[in-house]
């Protein structure tokens, strides 16, 4: 037997997720084609989610998510942390460097896990709560390449060297497919000791991430 559910807490939550994968917000009549409601119940919707700070409306009437939501957030990290910790240890251990996991936080990434290798004699320290612009670092950069049209779609490696630390080379790829958020995981490695299958390994860890947070 199918649970009782309620369809207007649905479609609130069908009304953020919608404006949680766009940029430029949306209109009434566009969430009322999307939902397949009249403008009406999107008018009330909205009004409700607004009234929570959940979403806001700007002067041209589009509504994009509100502020509201980092105080859910906040409770996201540790979850996400949780989620990625395994395909992180098995990175780490199998590159034999940092491994991290890299969200974006408004305009900075920022490193909500990370895992060192047990069995180097030297690995590059790196610490959770680590934050850098997004156009530095392979972390960040990974990211911002995975909003073009061919990153959305096919995962790549981005490589980088004595951007954040001198004497430390990066490796990362982003998370795709994970509605919400916007990531990627990587690892920190001494110049000297980059394993030749780095890239594809780190892709397939971040393949491994975005599995454990659908």
């Amino acid at each position: 037997m199918t649970a009782e559910t309620s369809q207007t807490l649905d479609r609130g939550l069908k009304v953020l997720k919608l404006l949680a994968e766009t940029d430029h917000g949306l209109t009434v009549t566009e969430l009322s084609a999307r939902l397949g409601v009249n403008r009406t119940v999107v008018y009330r919707l909205l009004a409700t989610l607004e009234l929570h700070a959940l979403i806001r409306r700007d002067l041209g009437g589009r509504a994009r998510i509100g502020l509201g939501v980092l105080g859910l957030g906040r409770q996201v990290h540790p979850l996400v942390r949780e989620a990625a910790l395994p395909a992180l240890r098995s990175l780490a251990e199998d590159i034999g460097a940092t491994a991290h996991l890299t969200l974006v936080d408004g305009s900075d990434a920022l490193a909500v896990a990370v895992v060192e290798p047990t069995w180097t004699d030297f690995h590059v320290a790196y610490r959770t709560g680590f934050r850098h612009a997004l156009d530095q670092g392979a972390a960040g950069r990974a990211i911002l390449a995975s909003r073009t049209p061919a990153g959305r779609t096919i995962p790549t490696c981005t490589l980088t060297r004595d951007e954040l630390d001198a004497g430390a080379c990066g490796a990362a790829a982003p998370l795709l497919g994970v509605t919400g958020l916007e990531g990627s995981v990587g690892v920190v490695m001494l110049p000297d000791s980059v394993p030749e299958r780095v890239a594809q390994r780190v892709v397939d860890a971040a393949r491994e991430v975005a599995d454990a947070l659908r």
